[in-house]
């Protein structure tokens, strides 16, 4: 009997255990399961609700250091996160593609672009447009119709202006060359076409050579120091980039022609504003990188929303010389 009773209470606690195992299963099976459905929730908010992404022609460079910092900046105030990235050099077309299907993957809510090669990224940003994802070009921007809006310096005006200021320091007479950084990125192209339409309104102003070193230092410092050797007579070279700018003068430098050949450029740097403060370059253009930056978050949050816009914000630039780099709304636009 005692046999049968104790067998009887062995059974009633196993079944009681197995009841309280599975019981604890099913908790510690249901708990994980709405923990990963919050974190999926809440990282998709954090994630893509509020993501734009930016790709653009360049990184390293202190201009889209600056074009990044007004970026961010308009974005933390209304409550955006964005991605920032772009290829070591401006040449890399087929890097910036992949930063850009990368950037898509991330399902952003806009995204922002200066392409290096505008065919290379139109079918992309195609496809994105007909998914409802805005697209705001910077800078050199992306094709028109690939573009809701476009956020940049008044290129072609600002190739004018420095033509102008180039024509003033000749004294609307002399030999011109140009070196270009880009044939294909479309502010570049338009750096050049700005300034060659505008001389062309002074008659005894001559453009002998125009050539294009892709920004790069030592290759302007090149076509700088042949450029003086196929025609000795140039008086002034324009170039249309801080590097082209920068190599030019130290081309010149090394054929002892500062002084006797002006020189004008494009954006800022350390070595740029140096030789202007030094009287070595007669002076540039600046643009306004950080309101560049800023113009364009502050769009692309406007597409989203579903307001409307124009098709072109134009973010200025000026003409800066040793007589005032100084001034107070010169100064903050010029970048090392």
């Amino acid at each position: 009997m005692k046999k049968k009773i104790l067998a009887a209470i062995l059974m009633a606690a196993m079944v009681l255990s197995a009841v309280g195992c599975g019981g604890g299963a099913s908790e510690e099976a249901a708990a994980p399961e709405a923990g990963n459905a919050e974190t999926a929730e809440t990282g998709d908010t954090a994630s893509n609700d509020n993501y734009i992404a930016m790709v653009s022609l360049g990184f390293g460079h202190q201009f889209w250091q600056a074009v990044k910092q007004g970026a961010e900046e308009a974005a933390a105030e209304a409550g955006y996160r964005i991605t920032f990235e772009g290829p070591e050099t401006e040449t890399m077309v087929d890097k910036q593609v992949d930063m850009l299907k990368t950037a898509l993957q991330n399902n952003p809510k806009a995204v922002c672009m200066a392409a290096i090669d505008t065919e290379s990224v139109a079918t992309i940003l195609q496809e994105a447009k007909a998914e409802g994802i805005p697209v705001v070009g910077f800078d050199a921007g992306v094709g028109e119709e690939e573009s809701d809006s476009k956020c940049s310096t008044d290129n072609l005006a600002a190739g004018a202006m420095a033509a102008e200021h180039a024509a003033e320091l000749l004294g609307e007479k002399g030999k011109v060359a140009v070196i270009g950084h880009s044939q294909t990125t479309i502010d570049a192209v338009q750096r050049v076409d700005g300034f060659i339409e505008k001389i062309g309104e002074y008659p005894d102003i001559e453009i002998v050579d125009v050539q294009y070193g892709e920004g790069d230092q030592l290759k302007s410092a090149e076509i700088a120091k042949s450029m003086m050797t196929a025609n000795p007579d140039i008086d002034l070279i324009y170039t249309s980039n801080e590097g082209a700018c920068v190599g030019a003068y130290n081309g010149l430098k090394e054929g002892n022609l500062i002084g006797e050949v002006l020189l004008i450029g494009f954006d800022s740097s350390a070595a740029l504003k140096q030789a202007i403060r030094d009287g070595e370059i007669a002076g540039a253009i600046t643009q306004d990188p950080i309101g560049m930056g800023r113009k364009t978050i502050e769009i692309a949050i406007k597409l989203i929303n579903g307001e409307e816009v124009e098709s072109y914000y134009d973010t200025g630039c000026r003409w800066y010389d040793a007589t005032n780099m100084d001034d107070e709304d010169i100064a903050p636009l010029l970048y090392d």
